[in-house]
């Protein structure tokens, strides 16, 4: 049994023969959908057997396929039909059917612009379509026909006037058609020159973008530079102010301040001297003596005074003096708690030698017209100072067979001659 089966060429649908092959010369009807099934109890050969004998009995008894002349379509059509071409025998099998069938199939598709075989629909819609292409080629035809016929009736003198007009017709579509040339040409310069100018375009909006980004960034710079520049200008006039403010402000009264109320003489807090009835301990007057000594050298490197046989060496509550002349080694302005200070010589030694620095710097100091008066006079020798007045006496600045009182007595007098000192320092070096 074969296993051919067809289908419509525009639709898809599945169709089924119905219909024997033996009238040739016939033309092809449609195919029935495979949806139509047979008789119950038949077998689908044997169905469609008795169906293509029933059928073709049929066609060979009837007209009704006839093509009649000049309408362009087949009266009675039955859809439900087709013609099969060759001979029906008994000895035919369906197989051999079917290829006959499929062989008219492939030559009617190779003889028109359609494929074959089509569904009932589908072969209504196209003998619609060619109804409607009938009727356009006619009406052509008919107006091809009025076309010669209007040809015929005009004259002579119309028909050369016609052809001077088409000739200028003519000229005038040549003349446009050069023009349209030239136009073409002009349009692809144009084209071009656009081309040109929109690759300039863009380099430079890519310029002006860059642009934009070094602005922006030129901007933001400048506002650094700015806010960097006001404080600059804060900070300078911060500076000028400190500056002011140091240039009003003497070093010398700021470090060292010397007060002299009551029996005892401090300098920067630290009494200077003891006395039977105010007990000051040793360290005290051990750093006294040292703050005496750095105002000592600081007074005498204000006005370039070197000392001549001495060097001062301020340590605190352990400063000393170094001779410059002999042997002597160091001289401490200092004394521990274990040693009594009136018998120990060293301290002695050391006190007349700051005396005797203390002395060349008024000497020094003393020089030029606005030299220095010391209130109290100092003899280096002796080790006293002299305090004038109607209780005018000397006191000495040594402890050896000294009392506490005087020696206390010669350290003040010595003090406020330091106080006179720092005050015309400030005065000559300090003030504008």
């Amino acid at each position: 049994m074969s296993s051919v089966r067809f289908m419509c060429q525009r639709c898809s649908q599945p169709l089924r023969p119905t219909q024997s092959p033996e009238t040739l010369g016939q033309e092809p009807a449609a195919l029935t959908p495979a949806s139509v099934q047979g008789q119950p109890g038949e077998s689908p050969e044997e169905g469609l057997t008795s169906r293509v004998e029933i059928n073709t009995e049929k066609l060979q008894d009837g007209d009704s396929c006839r093509t009649l002349p000049g309408e362009g379509r087949m009266s009675g059509y039955d859809f439900n039909n087709f013609t099969l071409l060759g001979k029906l025998g008994s000895r035919r099998s369906l197989n051999s059917i079917q290829k006959a069938t499929r062989g008219s199939f492939d030559f009617l598709s190779g003889q028109e612009d359609l494929d074959h075989p089509l569904c009932e629909d589908c072969t209504d819609d196209l003998l619609e379509q060619l109804d409607t292409q009938l009727a356009l080629t006619e009406s052509d035809s008919q107006n091809y026909r009025r076309c010669l016929k209007t040809k015929e009736g005009i004259s002579e003198e119309v028909r050369e006037a016609l052809q001077e007009e088409l000739k200028n017709v003519e000229l005038e579509e040549a003349r446009l058609l050069r023009e349209l040339e030239k136009v073409e040409e002009n349009r692809e310069r144009v084209a071009a020159a656009l081309k040109e100018a929109q690759v300039e375009t863009e380099m430079l909006d890519q310029q002006e973008r860059q642009y934009q980004r070094d602005c922006s960034e030129m901007k933001w710079q400048q506002l650094e530079l700015n806010d960097e520049l006001r404080s600059l200008d804060n900070r300078l006039r911060y500076a000028q102010t400190q500056l002011d403010q140091l240039e009003k402000t003497n070093a010398f009264r700021s470090t060292f301040t010397i007060y002299h109320d009551g029996p005892l003489a401090t300098i920067n807090n630290l009494r200077l001297g003891c006395l039977p009835t105010v007990p000051v301990s040793w360290n005290e007057i051990n750093m006294a003596w040292g703050q005496t000594s750095l105002l000592l050298l600081a007074l005498s490197k204000t006005i370039g005074l070197e000392f001549q046989r001495y060097r001062l060496i301020p340590c605190g509550n352990r400063s000393y003096l170094k001779s410059l002349t002999d042997d002597a080694g160091e001289l401490p302005l200092f004394c521990s708690k274990r040693k009594n200070a009136f018998f120990y010589n060293k301290l002695d030694q050391a006190m007349m030698a700051f005396l005797d620095c203390m002395q060349q710097f008024k000497e020094e100091a003393e020089k030029g017209k606005l030299g220095l008066s010391m209130p109290y006079r100092i003899d280096v020798e002796k080790g006293l100072i002299e305090e004038p007045g109607a209780s005018g006496g000397f006191y000495s600045i040594r402890t050896h067979l000294n009392t506490e009182e005087q020696w206390t007595k010669a350290l003040k007098l010595m003090l406020i001659n330091f106080k006179c000192s720092l005050a015309w320092v400030s005065l000559r070096y300090f003030q504008k």
